[in-house]
């Protein structure tokens, strides 16, 4: 069943404010070309809105139609054919909604038309707030918008439905009709009482395993309740024969005495350790005072052998630095003498270096002087050979293009063998003599032969002419000689020469100038090379711009240069001196040095000698002072002899407090009153123990707790047995769903069959020897070109818009089958393809054309212009 758009009108959508028509829409193949932004794609999208947009919604789509900053009511009208019957349909949207739809049997309007647009057209209503495509039915699938072809899609459920039977009949097979929808739908029912849809436990099989789960955790709690109950007993007699060893502990007398005892004993043992530390104290005082003594007379003893030590020390250095000194002197003299040669030295080489440093400068004065002249003679030579470029370059430029130059001699040779047919077919008359009464065509005859070309008539006088008539053809070989010297002098003219001759006399010279513009580059490159001495860089714009910061002072030379090589003798010769004066300063350095550390020692030895002396000599005195000097000996005997006591006295004290550690008696009191602290307290947590065990067991012992246990344990096994039937139910019912989906997706690869035929009738074309491959929802999934396959998704965009458009129509050639209305809208289409693929595809839709109306809307008039069939304007 074809459908035929006749006439489209928007009014108020989107960019038409003003009615815009689209009328003439023939039945087979319709293209309008118009430029971008004219509303090809909103046409689509008022076709779009005038048939499947409910009239009464004000969603965002509709709100869309509105002219941008206006508040109007959008409109649009389409008539159209459906097997030879007529149809119009009106819509407006937002303000005052309505619609009309007139067809064979009246008029309709308001939710009626609609339904019967849904029923006519086989699409759904749609709740989307944007433009859904697949509740349009078939002709969302076959109205391609601009850019919606990029990529396959597949058809919508309600396409799907609609070839199904077609695809029944051809396979044979119930897969996926009515029948398998319904024995599905059983199963699925039952799927669900156990399963959830991701096919995880729920339904009967999630109770049947939360009951089982529960009254395994009921029977699990009774049985522990009763072993609790059963552990109280044995804990509690436990507890009981533990309180009774406690109290036989603390009835015990034996530690109450044993603590008495140590009590007495610590307070013994406190007392000689008392005694202990007074006789300590006194040894360590007796100690002290003779080893105070002792070091008093060994410091005396010390000191005096320190001074006699001193003096000698003295003495000896006193006599070896008397050898030495004249030594030293010596050596000062000498490095006096050679310091004061040294620093002569050096005035005569810095003298022969300051007259070397000026001579240079003069000579590096005198070196630029000569580099500046050289730039100027250099520059002079510059200015006149650019002014010689300058010439050849326009020399150059006045040349004549070689094209050009060739059609002035194909002209000059025409013009030349013209001349030559002319001559040779013309007559030529000449008058020898005065004739002055002989005229031609009137005029006088003149000197010289001439050319008759056309009819002439010669006057011969006396009322006589002689009528000439020159072969046929000589006028048009005339006419062809005038017309080709005319070229040739408008040629000529354009170029301001006279002649050919000329031309190429200015040719020649353009040729000589460009060599001569090479000869004169490399010349000027030679002449501005760089000269470091000065600073100048290679480059006629840095030697032009050398020379202008020239100053007078550049230019002046000086009067005379001195010798360099003679100062440069001078200067070695003083830098020698000066070497030689330094080794010598050296020598006598090295020499005081070795004097000096000769001398050092003995110096140091002397003071060190000397400090020592005064040292002892100091202490000796500050000693002999000491009131304990004089009875020294005396008084260190009695020292020594108070000491031994007080260390008998500190033994005889140890020996008696060594029989009884207080730390020792205390630490036994302690653990004594820490056992019996211990036994106490846990006589008292055994007590709360027991009475809490004799409570529980009061409690509990009465709720029968055996027999509880023994019932949860029998419903835990039945809710087992419950629950592994329920599971073995539902494995079954798993087992029947996927085996059913099982054969849904074989049978949907050979439902596929039929699409792919229709599909590779036209795609053969495209790509030979290809094979296709569908999806169970029937959309193209890949190709297998030479036994390699290839993803719809990584073919070029191109490649996917051709096969888009080749798989819609074959959908749309089922869908003829069907009798459903059937027609093909492509908005911009075949965008990426190439010429070659271009002009296939649109064969291909040329003969689709033949079976369905075709309405191609683009911009690119020369892809499309010359396509035959209906050509539509936007008016």
């Amino acid at each position: 069943m074809t459908m035929q758009l006749e006439r489209i009108v928007a009014t108020n959508f989107r960019k038409f404010r003003d009615p815009m028509v689209v009328e003439g829409l023939g039945s087979g193949l319709n293209v309008v070309i118009e430029p971008n932004e004219t509303g090809k794609s909103t046409l689509l999208e008022a076709l779009r809105a005038g048939l499947f947009v409910r009239h009464g919604t004000k969603n965002q789509l509709a709100q869309s139609f509105m002219p941008f900053g206006e508040n109007v009511a959008p409109e649009v009208e389409i008539e159209f054919q459906i097997d030879g019957e007529r149809w119009h349909v009106a819509k407006k949207f937002l303000k005052s909604p309505a619609l009309e739809v007139r067809g064979p049997k009246g008029r309709t309007s308001g939710d009626a038309a609609e339904e019967q647009l849904q029923a006519l057209l086989g699409f759904e209503r749609s709740t989307s707030r944007d433009a859904d495509l697949d509740s349009y039915g078939a002709l969302g699938l076959l109205w391609v918008g601009q850019g919606d072809a990029l990529s396959v899609r597949a058809p919508s459920e309600i396409v799907r439905n609609s070839v199904r039977s077609t695809l029944e009949a051809e396979v044979g097979s119930i897969m996926g009709g009515a029948t398998h929808d319904a024995v599905r739908a059983a199963v699925d029912k039952q799927f669900a009482d156990y399963w959830t849809p991701g096919g995880s436990i729920g339904g009967r099989q999630k109770s049947a395993r939360d009951a089982a789960q529960t009254a395994r955790e009921a029977a699990d709690q009774a049985t522990s309740d009763l072993a609790a109950l059963d552990r109280s007993f044995a804990e509690l007699a436990e507890k009981q024969a533990r309180m009774k060893v406690l109290k036989r502990e603390l009835a015990d007398e034996r530690d109450v005495q044993a603590r008495a005892d140590l009590v007495k004993s610590l307070e013994t043992a406190r007392a000689a350790a008392l005694m202990l530390g007074q006789r300590k104290a006194e040894r360590s005082a007796a100690q002290a005072d003779a080893d105070a003594l002792s070091e008093f007379a060994e410091r005396h003893k010390t000191a005096v052998t320190a001074k006699t030590e001193a003096t000698d020390a003295l003495a000896d250095a006193n006599a070896k630095r008397a050898k030495v000194e004249a030594e030293v002197e010596d050596a000062k003299e000498k490095e006096e003498s050679a310091r004061q040669a040294l620093s002569s030295a050096r005035e005569v080489r810095a003298a022969a270096k300051s007259a070397l440093a000026d001579a240079r400068v003069l000579t590096s004065t005198a070196t630029r002087h000569s580099a500046i002249a050289d730039a100027k003679r250099r520059h002079e030579k510059l200015i006149e050979l650019e002014a010689e470029l300058v010439e050849s370059r326009r020399i150059e430029a006045a040349s004549i293009e070689s094209q050009t130059m060739k059609s002035l001699e194909s002209l000059e040779r025409d013009v030349v063998t013209a001349s030559a047919e002319l001559s040779a077919g013309s007559t030529i008359i000449e008058l020898i003599g005065e004739a002055p009464h002989i005229t031609v065509d009137g005029d006088a005859f003149g000197d010289g032969p001439r050319t008759i070309v056309q009819d002439t008539r010669i006057g011969l006088g006396g009322g006589a002419e002689l009528i000439i008539k020159p072969p046929r053809g000589t006028a048009s070989a005339q006419a062809q000689l005038d017309d080709l010297n005319a070229r040739l002098a408008s040629e000529l003219s354009q170029l301001g020469i006279s002649n050919v001759s000329e031309a190429r006399t200015r040719v020649d010279a353009a040729r000589d100038a460009k060599a001569n513009i090479a000869t004169l580059d490399a010349r000027i490159e030679a002449i501005t090379q760089a000269v470091p001495a000065v600073d100048l860089g290679a480059g006629a714009d840095t030697l032009r711009k050398f020379v202008a910061s020239i100053t007078e002072s550049d230019t002046a030379a000086p009067a005379t240069i001195p010798d360099i090589a003679e100062l440069e003798k001078r200067l070695e010769d003083a830098e020698d001196g000066l070497a030689t004066t330094d080794g010598i300063h050296q020598a006598a350095l090295e020499a005081l040095r070795k004097a000096e550390e000769k001398n050092r020692p003995l110096v140091t030895a002397e003071t060190s000698a000397r400090s020592t002396l005064a040292s002892a000599e100091q202490q000796i005195a500050t000693i002999e002072a000491d009131p304990r000097f004089a009875n020294m000996e005396t008084g260190l005997f009695a020292a020594r002899e108070k000491a031994a006591a007080a260390d008998v006295a500190w033994q005889q004290a140890q020996e008696n407090a060594g029989s009884l550690d207080p730390e020792t008696i205390e630490r036994q009191i302690e653990k004594i009153d820490k056992r019996a602290e211990s036994a106490r307290t846990q006589a008292t947590e055994l007590q709360l123990e027991v009475a809490r065990l004799e409570a529980t067991i009061e409690t509990e012992g009465g709720k029968g707790l055996a027999e509880a246990a023994a019932g949860a344990e029998e419903e835990a096994n039945a809710a087992q047995r419950l629950f592994e039937r329920v599971t073995e139910e539902a494995a079954t019912v798993k087992l029947l769903r996927g085996t059913l989906e099982h054969a849904r997706l074989e049978t949907s690869q050979t439902y596929v069959g039929p699409i792919a035929r229709r599909a590779k009738r036209h795609i053969e074309r495209l790509l030979p020897g290809c094979d296709l491959s569908f999806t169970e929802d029937l959309q193209l999934h890949s190709i297998t070109r030479a036994g390699t396959e290839e993803g719809c998704s990584n073919l070029s965009r191109g490649t996917q818009e051709q096969l888009a458009v080749l798989t819609r129509l074959a959908f749309a050639d089922m869908l003829l089958e069907k009798g459903r209305p059937v027609s093909l809208i492509l908005d911009d289409p075949l965008a990426y393809s190439d010429d070659a693929r271009l002009d296939l595809m649109s064969d291909i839709l040329t003969e689709a054309a033949e079976r369905m109306q075709v309405i191609l809307l683009t911009c690119r008039e020369r892809a499309f212009r010359h396509l035959s069939g209906t050509h539509i304007a936007i008016g």
